[in-house]
């Protein structure tokens, strides 16, 4: 195996030996104890440490890795405490993760390392984001994430390289190819002669190394860096080696050809390296031995502290605090008061948080020069320039994954779905990366995802949905859904100032029927305070969204019935201090909404009520929701479909009681 060694100093290949072996010993040392019931699971590396090691070196330290759960060499070559990230492993309060993470799932700001999630693919368009960070700030840096094999057959792999090309993002996306997932081979994994042949059809430059060659992996990987700095533009880099045990340890290697095994135990990196060493006269017997128990000491030692951690104390209000990042404080609203629509007070304090957080991006399909799929951005890029308002490829997962990568790197950011239907394709970006990480490892996820949603437009099944409901389940995603033009201009504000992931909802049936005054300066709305609309004496209607408007429509025909109207205008988290009293104004419970009956907001409303306010109660609640069924595109079918039209049947059946 040819070593090439130019440039490197004979103290910087000594040093590079050490950052090879030290995570080698260390897995030696885990796999001891793993069998010795002290950690409870192992995703072994051994084979393939030249990769995450000759990548790291390669890299400035304040630039950022997303690295696997095979990776120990990014973390050790990185210099984290071995102590701290045997705390980690064992799942105590003292690691990096407050000990809600596991191995290799959290990540760390000091470090410029972050955390994977098991679902592998996210981690490509993080990189995407933190690599637009640098470019809006001017700074020379890239990011580099990995990816195994069976990742590259996830359709983010795809995004996310689609967007750093079309971009131009100094993004080094590296696959360390082992030749199995978990025990797939490559050859029911995709069909090309090789991974690196991909990098032609994104227009992007793409090399093939030897992966258990430290210094071809440095050498390569330096050079991709310079490149991707110097002309902002993505590299592929697909990293060539074998995982010389399971996929965890639990999984064995009964699947692998034993000839695999000792063919490439010959290739095994820390042996070729070595060998190189001595043929150069750096390294001999003696030393190499000295060096491994000089570092095989240093593993006990670190090892030794790491176990002297105190048993963690369950704090269940710690838990529930760390869901969220402190919000700033409420802006009150000042000055004059302008009717205005409710579409054009969404736009207002859009333009206004834009004008009052510099940092602020926003990204959506069509949102540049045509101004998004309704207007609601039309004008903006004149006025903010195509750094921050930009065109995206037709990828929500990357783009979802590319707004955390801009958090990361201090950017917030707005996506905007063209249909709330679409976020289905940005489902696992946003329930697993942004509504968790904060929990996960205290990095803020500050993101608002626009979503016009709803039906009554004749829009038919795939761009009518209700689908908060979906969201308002995720734990440390903050849901949002106004039904008045101060609220939605407020509301959005708020959405935009939170360092937190707000899911703002917004229903194109309002946009340009609904009117109602919006002070003109800047204020925001506080997330998770619901409005009493009107006091009432006989029942009470507990909604949001469009379903405010229909219970006032309703309360305005039939003075006869005395309604309270309640209207959430946060669904996560929930003002249980005002449901609770309009419960107590009238004993009598309707709550209301446009989604579906079935797996619907309403049940967690009405389950909540019955469960803190049954001594109130005078009846059962009653939900009144949409039918069961697809919405449907015909104008009567539709009508027929919205719970506006069972209305009065539930209203009337409450009275009875």
């Amino acid at each position: 195996m040819y070593f090439d060694r130019s440039n490197l100093s004979d103290t910087e290949l000594l040093s590079f030996y050490r950052a090879l072996l030290y995570p080698r010993l260390i897995e030696e040392k885990m796999l001891l104890l793993l069998r010795q019931g002290k950690i409870s699971k192992w995703f072994s590396g051994i084979g393939q440490e030249a990769i995450a090691v000759g990548a790291t070196l390669a890299l400035e330290p304040d630039e950022w890795i997303m690295p696997l759960h095979r990776n120990l060499g990014v973390f050790t070559t990185r210099n984290m405490p071995l102590s701290k990230l045997f705390m980690q492993w064992q799942g105590s309060e003292n690691g990096y993760s407050k000990g809600r993470e596991r191995s290799f799932h959290f990540g760390s700001r000091p470090y410029h390392i972050c955390g994977m999630i098991s679902h592998l693919g996210p981690q490509l368009s993080i990189a995407d984001g933190i690599a637009l960070a640098h470019q809006l700030k001017k700074e020379h840096k890239a990011a580099l994430a990995f990816s195994g094999e069976g990742g590259t057959s996830e359709g983010e792999f795809h995004e996310a390289l689609n967007v750093a090309a079309v971009w131009g993002l100094p993004v080094i996306f590296l696959v360390e190819n082992n030749g199995y997932g978990l025990s797939t081979p490559v050859s029911e994994q995709y069909h090309c002669n090789s991974l690196v042949d991909k990098a032609v059809g994104y227009g992007m430059e793409g090399v093939q190394v030897d992966g258990n060659n430290l210094l071809e992996v440095y050498q390569t990987i330096r050079t991709a860096r310079a490149y991707a700095v110097k002309e902002q533009k993505p590299v592929l880099v697909e990293a060539m080696t074998f995982r010389m045990r399971g996929h965890e340890e639990a999984s064995g290697v009964k699947y692998v050809p034993p000839e695999l095994f000792e063919q490439w135990s010959k290739k095994d990196p820390v042996m070729q390296f070595e060998t190189f060493m001595q043929e150069i006269h750096l390294l001999n017997t003696e030393s190499i031995e000295s060096i491994r128990q000089e570092l095989k000491h240093r593993i006990e030692e670190e090892v030794a502290k790491g176990q002297e951690t105190t048993p963690l104390v369950v704090n269940t209000d710690n838990e529930l605090a760390d869901i969220y990042a402190p919000a700033p404080p409420v802006v009150s609203p000042s000055g004059t008061a302008t009717e205005k629509r409710f579409i054009d007070a969404i736009t207002e304090g859009l333009q206004q948080s834009m004008e009052q957080y510099p940092e602020l991006v926003l990204m959506g399909q069509d949102i540049a020069a045509y101004g998004g799929a309704f207007k609601i951005t039309d004008g903006f890029l004149s006025r903010f320039g195509k750094e921050r308002v930009r065109n995206t490829p037709i990828c929500e997962s990357a783009i979802v994954g590319t707004a955390l990568g801009l958090a990361i790197g201090g950017f917030k950011s707005m996506v905007e779905m063209q249909f709330a239907d679409f976020v289905s394709c940005g489902f696992n970006q946003i329930v697993n990366n942004l509504a968790k990480i904060h929990y996960r490892w205290g990095q803020t996820a500050d993101v608002v995802i626009r979503m016009p949603t709803g039906g009554g437009v004749g829009a038919g099944p795939f761009h009518s949905q209700s689908n908060e409901a979906w969201f308002t389940h995720v734990p440390g995603l903050k849901v949002v859904y106004p039904s008045t033009p101060e609220d939605a201009k407020g509301l959005l504000t708020a959405a935009l100032a939170d360092p937190n992931p707000v899911m703002y909802f917004e229903h194109k049936a309002l946009y340009r029927s609904i009117s109602g005054p919006v002070p003109e300066a800047y204020y925001t709305v506080e997330i998770g305070k619901a409005r009493l609309v009107q006091s009432g004496d006989d029942i009470s209607i507990i909604t949001y969204g469009s379903g405010v408007h229909w219970a006032m429509e309703y309360a305005a025909a039939h003075p006869e019935i005395s309604i309270a109207i309640l209207d959430l205008r946060t669904l996560l988290p929930l003002d249980y201090t005002a449901i609770s009293e309009v419960v107590a104004l009238t004993g009598k419970v309707l709550v209301l909404h446009e989604d579906t009956l079935i797996g619907g907001f309403g049940g967690e409303i009405s389950a909540w009520i019955a469960e803190h306010c049954f001594h109130l109660l005078d009846a059962p609640v009653i939900r009144c929701a949409s039918l069961d069924t697809p919405v449907p595109f015909a104008s009567p079918l539709e009508k027929n479909f919205l719970s506006k039209s069972r209305l009065d049947k539930c209203i009337q059946q409450l009275t009875r009681w």
